[in-house]
C-alpha cells in the first residue's frame, strides 16, 4: 500500500508536535506550529534541534534525527515534575475578596492539610477568598506559629507549601 499524502501530513504534524513541545523545554529550538506542512519553519526547527543535540545539520528529519527527537520529547514528558511557582512576589498578599488561580491553590492546600489533620477543618475549593478560607488561613497561621491574621503573605505561603510537601512525603514513604 502506498504512502498517502494524508499519512505524510500526519507524520509531519507528529514531528512538529514533538518539536513544539521540545521548544517549550529548550529555548534554542524555535517553536513550530503543527500544521502538517514541512516548510521553512519546520526545517529551521529541525536544523536547530540537530545543532543543539550534536547531529549533522541538514534540516531533514532522517531516522537518527527522528529517533533523537522522540527520545528528547519522551525524556521531557517523563521527567521528574517541575515545581511551579505561582506566588507572585515576596510583597504580595492574598486577601479576603480575592479570586483566581492562586486562591484555588491555597484552598486545595488547606484541604490537603485538613485531610491529614482531623481537627483542622477544610474549605470549599471555589476560587474565592471567602470567610471560610480566611478562617482556615487564620487556623493555619496559628498552627505554624505565624502572627495572627487572615491573609496569605509570603511567610504563610511558604509554610503552606512546606506543610503540603511534608504531607506528600509522609504519604509516599
Amino acid at each position: 500500500m502506498p504512502y498517502t499524502p494524508q499519512q505524510r501530513r500526519a507524520h509531519i504534524r507528529e514531528l512538529q508536535t514533538y518539536l513544539y513541545a521540545i521548544s517549550l523545554m529548550n529555548d534554542h529550538i524555535p517553536p513550530v506550529v503543527p500544521d502538517g506542512s514541512y516548510g521553512r519553519e519546520t526545517a529551521a526547527a529541525v536544523s536547530a534541534f540537530q545543532r543543539e543535540y550534536g547531529l549533522p545539520v541538514t534540516g531533514n528529519a532522517d531516522p537518527a534525527t527522528w529517533n533523537k527527537i522522540v527520545n528528547v520529547y519522551l525524556a521531557g514528558v517523563h521527567a521528574k515534575p517541575i515545581p511551579y511557582s505561582v506566588f507572585p512576589s515576596a510583597g504580595y498578599v492574598l486577601r479576603k475578596g480575592d479570586r483566581g488561580e492562586i486562591v484555588y491553590i491555597v484552598q486545595a492546600m488547606l484541604g490537603d492539610i485538613a485531610r491529614q489533620y482531623d481537627n483542622f477543618g477544610g474549605v470549599e475549593v471555589c476560587g474565592e477568598y471567602n470567610s471560610e478560607t480566611a478562617a482556615a488561613v487564620e487556623r493555619f497561621r496559628r498552627l505554624v506559629g505565624l502572627p495572627s491574621g487572615e491573609d496569605v503573605d509570603s511567610a504563610a505561603w511558604n509554610m503552606l507549601v512546606h506543610c503540603c510537601e511534608h504531607i506528600n512525603l509522609m504519604r509516599n514513604s
